[in-house]
This record gives structure tokens, C-alpha cells and sequence, in this order.
């Protein structure tokens, strides 16, 4: 294991991000609380196989953030990027326009983004056979990354550590999670693993693709005709998936996702009470060899680096972090990770959240009610599946209503919680829970780190 190349610099503790950045574009930003420590750098998980990370202190004006938890924030595609994504566009101190974020989650926690898996964001490869092709890929370099982060930063070896995630993040916070469990009990990581939390997740491909048409149906966006339409497809993709074809599972769920767009007039995947914005060309130097790649990549990756946010990337935060290289662009990779990860996409991951489960792990799962591409109904459907002792008590419960804001009586959510396994139903959000509703989504993270 080894840091990142001699030619960059350490861990950088420079001037706080808003003063940089007014500096950097000339703008004017009154920062609403006392401004935290940030510290950022580059990890060499593999050979010519560099990772990015970026910490931001607590910054709570009534506790330190030795007394808060530590939340490591994962994001999907595969390609997407925490760094920027995450943070300037959920749950960071600032929102994209570098205004300071209301709901920022860094009043309740200590965040860590990480770009991966390799390749994306500002983690980069130098060399094409580099990128990681599989979940076991995924989790052995984050190993690579926590143990040198814990080893450096002792300080968060005790502080409850929480990996959150949203859509492909997921799959990979599962894996991520249960390497992580057996790293520390073999005692190579020393850090206080608290739990993961899997938002909008993808868990179970399948159980999502055979759910979207009822779905669908359900909320008038198919009629009969359409509906028969989508669940042809939809057992194409069982059958591939039964046969271990994985990478033709891959196509025939691009091929469904047409299918549906064509019959709901383009919807929104993210957010069924939207259309889908027209598909620009996403920048890469990759050729695509299969034309059903380049439309998963257009539709999944190219979402998460909308022009603004890579500009913002690309130029400012560019600028402040000093330590990316100069032949690399903030999501220059991310089409080549999309891709290399192909015969990933489809593989379900169940069993690895039943060992979390066994393990005594504490697994939340979140979903957003307006979500298409992991809408709560395929949730459910593998949920019902887990082999967990516990599921049947966990069935029997009742959800309990929640509130975003106490004095009013509007119900921002549901949720379900038996031992070490809870359930959020987001209502009135989309795929991006704490884009969409950041105040439900504050809570429910207070409430999984156990503040509320």
C-alpha cells in the first residue's frame, strides 16, 4: 500500500472551501455557521489505480465533531461521483451554485466522499486494464483506502462510522460493508463500523425490472397494451439472468428501458412526475463498441455530471485542491468505469446483505416514492426474500409515520425497524432522496446515527 505519486503533495489542510471559492470565482458567500477542517488526497489502491477522497469536519456550533459520527457518502452509476454529486448537489455545505446548503448533513455528522470506484470523479487509472470489472474489485481497493484513511486520521478510529449510498452506491456500500466487517474483525482496519445505509439501491436488478410495469401501471404512465409490452421484456431479462447470461441481462435491460420510454412518453427514470431532459453527448474518449452501452451511459453516468456541475468540478474546486493531475478531468473516466463494470450491473447482491444482517450489522434501507429505475415495489419484493431469522417479526411491524417538520401534519415518511434492519419510505422524493426532500432526508440520517 502506498500513497498517491511522489509528485503530489500530502493531505492538504488549506483556507475553508467558501473562502477559496469566493476567491477563485469572485463571488460574495456569507457562510451561516463556523467553518470546518477539510482535509483531501489521492490513495494508490492498486498499481496505476488512484482513488480520491475528501473529509469535511463536523460543523455542529454545539458539539465538537469528535462527538459526531462519521458518514461516508457513496455514489451510484457506476461513474457517478461523490465528490460532486454527492456533495455540491445533496448533501455537501454547498449546493452547485456554491450557495451554502440548509440541509447540509455536516450539522450532523462528519463526511467523507470518496470517487470510486476507480476512474471516476477525480480518482483516475493510468492504464486501461486498471479499472475494476466487478463488486469484489470495488471493495478489495476501498479496503485499500479506509485502512490508509483510519491509520492516518486516528482521531475517527472511535467515532461511529456509517457508509451511506444511493443507487449503484449501494450495491457497492453492501459489498463495501461486509469486506469491511471482516477487515475489522481480523483487526487489519481499526474504526468503529457502525452500519450501512442503502438508498434507492441496487440490490436486486431483477426484482426492479419485473416491478416497473405495475408500477408503472399503477400510477397511469402504462395502459394494457404498454403494460404486456414491458413485462415481455422484463422476463427476457429473467431468463438471461436465470441462464448467467449477465451481460445479455445488461442489454435487455437497456432494451426494456426503451421500451418503457417509448410507451410512457419519455419518463423520468428518477422521478416518474418528470420527463426525461434531451440526452447530450457525454465527453469520453471511449468508443463504445455495443450502441446499448453508450444509451445506459447517456442515461445512468451523464445525469450525475450535468454540464454546470463539470464545470464547477473542472474549474474552481479544480483549482482549490491543487493535487489533480494535469492530463485529468473531474469525470473524464467515468463512461470507461460505466462499462467496465458491464457484466456487474445485473448481479444481485441479496446474499450479501442477509450475511450483513447475520453479522449483526445495522442495514437501513431508504427508497424514494417517486423512484422508477429502483422503485419501492422491487424494494420490497427482495426484501421479502432475505433468508434473515428475524424478517417475519420485521413483516409483522407496523410503520411508523415521520414528520420533516414538527409542527406541521403533513407525513414526509414511513418506516419500519426490527433489530438491526430498518426501512424508510420516502414519500414526495424521487431516486435522489436528499435532493429532493433534504429536510426528510436530515432526519432520517439523524435518526440512523441514533441522534434522534
Amino acid at each position: 500500500m502506498e500513497l498517491a505519486p511522489r509528485s503530489f503533495p500530502g493531505p492538504r489542510r488549506l483556507l475553508p472551501l467558501l473562502a477559496l471559492l469566493a476567491l477563485s470565482v469572485g463571488a460574495v458567500i456569507d457562510w451561516p455557521m463556523e467553518e470546518g477542517k477539510e482535509v483531501w488526497d489521492y490513495v494508490t489502491v492498486r498499481e496505476d489505480a488512484h482513488m480520491f477522497w475528501w473529509l469535511y469536519y463536523a460543523t455542529n456550533p454545539c458539539k465538537n465533531f469528535s462527538e459526531l459520527p462519521l458518514v461516508m457518502w457513496l455514489q451510484g452509476g457506476p461513474g457517478g461521483s461523490s465528490t460532486g454529486f454527492g456533495n455540491f448537489e445533496e448533501i455537501g455545505p454547498l449546493d452547485s451554485d456554491l450557495k451554502p446548503r440548509r440541509t447540509t448533513w455536516l450539522q450532523a455528522a462528519s463526511l467523507l466522499f470518496v470517487d470510486n470506484p476507480v476512474g471516476t470523479g477525480y480518482s483516475y487509472v493510468n492504464k486501461s486494464g486498471a479499472y475494476a470489472k466487478d463488486l469484489a474489485a470495488v471493495a478489495s481497493d476501498m479496503m485499500v483506502l479506509l485502512k490508509t484513511f483510519f491509520d492516518c486520521h486516528k482521531e475517527f478510529q472511535t467515532i461511529p462510522f456509517y457508509i451511506f449510498s444511493e443507487s449503484y452506491g449501494g450495491k457497492m456500500a453492501a459489498g463495501i460493508g461486509l469486506e469491511l466487517y471482516k477487515a475489522i474483525q481480523q483487526g487489519t482496519i481499526k474504526c468503529n463500523f457502525a452500519g450501512v445505509a442503502l438508498g434507492d439501491s441496487w440490490i436486486s436488478p431483477i426484482d426492479s425490472v419485473l416491478s416497473w410495469g405495475p408500477y408503472l401501471y399503477s400510477m397511469s404512465l402504462l395502459e394494457d397494451s404498454g403494460l404486456a409490452e414491458v413485462s415481455k421484456v422484463a422476463e427476457e431479462v429473467l431468463d438471461a439472468i436465470n441462464s448467467g447470461l449477465y451481460k445479455e441481462a445488461t442489454q435487455l435491460w437497456e432494451k426494456a428501458e426503451m421500451v418503457i420510454e417509448q410507451n410512457t412518453d419519455g419518463v423520468n427514470f428518477y422521478n416518474i412526475l418528470t420527463k426525461s431532459a434531451p440526452e447530450s453527448v457525454l465527453e469520453s474518449g471511449l468508443e463504445f463498441t455495443h450502441s446499448h452501452l453508450a444509451r445506459l451511459c447517456q442515461r445512468h453516468v451523464r445525469h450525475l455530471q450535468q454540464d454546470t456541475l463539470s464545470r464547477l468540478m473542472n474549474g474552481p474546486i479544480r483549482k482549490k485542491l491543487k493535487i489533480i493531475p494535469e492530463d485529468h478531468t473531474w469525470g473524464g473516466q467515468a463512461a470507461n468505469v460505466f462499462v467496465n463494470m458491464e457484466e456487474d450491473f445485473m448481479k444481485p447482491v441479496i446474499s450479501i446483505v442477509d450475511k450483513l444482517l447475520a453479522a449483526g450489522v445495522n442495514v437501513t434501507l431508504y427508497n424514494g416514492q417517486l423512484d422508477l429505475i429502483v422503485d419501492t415495489m422491487g424494494q420490497e419484493a427482495w426484501v421479502r426474500s432475505l433468508k434473515w431469522p428475524e424478517l417475519p417479526k420485521f413483516n409483522e411491524l407496523k410503520w411508523k409515520a415521520l414528520y420533516s417538520d414538527p409542527k406541521s401534519l403533513e407525513t414526509s415518511a414511513f418506516v419500519k425497524s426490527h433489530k438491526n434492519l430498518a426501512f424508510y419510505w420516502i414519500l414526495r422524493a424521487g431516486h435522489m432522496v436528499p435532493s429532493d426532500q433534504g429536510d426528510m432526508a436530515l432526519k432520517m440520517m439523524r435518526l440512523v446515527t441514533q441522534q434522534e
